[in-house]
């Protein structure tokens, strides 16, 4: 279907090209993506599969973490500096940037502090006209206290920025270089409001990135066009088109049939088919993730401890790993990865013991067992490639200590809507880190300010724990960070407010004339470099 409609596109655009032209072919590509955009904004959602399709594809951020060294490197800005206390950060800004020139807007400037002033301001000043546009809801920076943590920003001059902080943060530049952290057009927004018509910022989009948006179908396309001046370099693709399609069979179908060039989160299943393919590269990379099965702590029997426990101890992860991960992952022993620079492995963690699950439930006064639901995420990620299996196999689990499981799925974008609104006893979901700061894996999902926010599934807060993290942000020495981030890291294996249960290696099957894709071991993926060869 899309490939028929990438060639009728093509004979439109020729029609309006000279007579030598008119039969050249339009250079684009198909990638299968999982579920549809929660928004065309980053700034207003977490959801991984959402940010994939359109943060690194239609924006910028000041900066960027290269992914092997993790250094910053400079993108709409070109350069930062911190003063001796840590609490202004003043960035230079790149020149000659333009923005999208779109069917519903042509920009009459280019990229200028303006932009970056009224795109954070946006996040913390209730004055800001669109602070309250759509659901007022910035998750991701409320998860980190970044709306706290933002006294000012300073317009220097044209280009220079000054943020100025209440207090220095050691994650304040990695919380700019993360995907959430798109910088959007000040003019844009301006023009809709003049216009009355300020919900539509958020759902078309204008940036600076490698592509512009087109059009977009629920449940069946977004298309994206290449942004001809580019300030970065020029980009291959003259069309980039997301078919969406939720199963990963169908995906994986689509790829072998060449009606998508790229398809992620293959499962394991299904990579032994893909290698034996010469005209399929796969691509696998270990990743900054945890798959986990959060609690709802606020409800009964799940705000006590000891039940959690209970539950915790009656799951088979092994188990689990040989039937949903194949290998490809492996079994968590804390909340943070092996290859982050904080992780240390927590030896307290409830193993698999029916009999002492049986012994707490009893203690807890539920010798009978209880009826719950476990919350099973309808796509495939990165973390954990089939929840749905991994919910059936939990399911028998914990039939065996006497606790009756209901197993519940909705449509993504409303699954995680009801999940925020902590309608779940439990659930199975999980998080790829944006960065690799070890904080990125503890505020976005169990802080306080991540329970207000409604994106901390466990609806789990402790100011003992928000204490620890605080104290790991306000120093840059590693070593003393590493403490307190142990110290979180033992309370998560005392509390359970979830079960950390796996890390998964992310995997991606391309069309093998398809180039320029990397993997990232943190954030979304960028589509900037691809190309498509003859």
């Amino acid at each position: 279907m899309y490939k028929w409609l990438l060639g009728t596109v093509a004979v439109v655009l020729a029609g309006c090209q000279n007579e030598d032209a008119r039969y050249a072919p339009i250079e684009g590509m198909v990638y299968c993506a999982e579920a549809n955009p929660v928004s065309f904004n980053p700034q207003v959602t977490t959801s991984g599969s959402t940010i994939d399709l359109i943060s690194k594809q239609l924006y910028n951020r000041l900066l960027r973490i290269d992914p092997v060294t993790g250094e910053f490197i400079p993108e709409l800005a070109t350069s930062w500096q911190i003063n001796k206390d840590g609490t202004e950060v003043t960035f230079k800004l790149r020149q000659d940037v333009q923005f999208h020139t779109t069917a519903y807007f042509t920009p009459t400037r280019l990229f200028n502090a303006d932009d970056v002033v009224f795109s954070f301001n946006r996040l913390f000043d209730v004055y800001n006209p669109y602070h309250f546009v759509g659901e007022a809801n910035y998750p991701y920076f409320q998860s980190v206290g970044l709306d706290q943590l933002i006294r000012n920003i300073r317009k220097d001059s044209e280009y220079q920025v000054t943020f100025e902080l209440f207090n220095a943060e050691s994650s304040f530049l990695a919380n700019l270089a993360t995907d959430f952290a798109a910088i959007t057009s000040q003019e844009y927004a301006m023009e809709l409001m003049q216009s009355e018509r300020m919900e539509l910022f958020d759902q078309y989009p204008v940036g600076t990135g490698p592509f512009v948006y087109r059009e977009y179908q629920r449940d069946r396309f977004i298309r994206y066009y290449s942004h001809p001046d580019y300030w970065e370099h020029q980009v291959n693709l003259d069309q980039l088109v997301f078919d969406i399609t939720p199963n990963g069979t169908t995906r994986i179908v689509k790829l072998l049939t060449k009606e998508c060039d790229v398809t992620p989160h293959p499962s394991a299943t299904q990579l032994d088919v893909l290698r034996e393919r010469s005209d399929i590269d796969l691509q696998q990379q270990d990743n900054l993730n945890i798959g986990y099965w959060a609690f709802n702590t606020e409800r009964v029997p799940f705000n006590n401890p000891e039940v959690r426990r209970a539950l915790a101890h009656a799951i088979n992860v092994e188990k689990i790993m040989q039937a949903v991960y194949y290998g490809q992952g492996v079994k968590a022993t804390s909340m943070l990865p092996p290859i982050s620079w904080a992780y240390q492995e927590q030896h307290n963690l409830p193993g698999y013991n029916p009999d002492r699950a049986r012994e707490l439930l009893a203690e807890a006064g539920y010798e009978n067992g209880f009826e719950m639901s476990i919350w099973a995420m309808p796509v495939s990620r990165i973390y954990n490639p089939n929840a749905r299996k991994m919910a059936e196999l939990m399911q028998s689990d914990l039939r065996e200590v006497g606790v009756k499981v209901r197993i519940v799925e909705y449509e993504w974008n409303t699954f995680l809507q009801r999940v925020d609104e902590h309608r779940h006893d439990s659930v199975l979901l999980g998080w790829a880190a944006d960065t690799p700061d070890p904080d990125n894996f503890f505020s976005p999902l169990l802080s306080c300010a991540a329970t207000f926010s409604g994106k901390n599934p466990a609806n789990w807060c402790n100011p003992e724990f928000d204490f620890l993290l605080t104290q790991a942000l306000d120093t840059t020495d590693q070593a003393e960070r590493k403490e307190f981030y142990v110290k979180a890291q033992q309370m998560i294996a005392e509390q359970l407010p979830l079960l950390p249960l796996a890390h998964g290696k992310r995997s991606q099957a391309n069309d093998a004339n398809i180039q320029g894709i990397t993997l990232s071991p943190f954030g979304g993926i960028s589509l900037a470099h691809a190309s498509k060869e003859p």
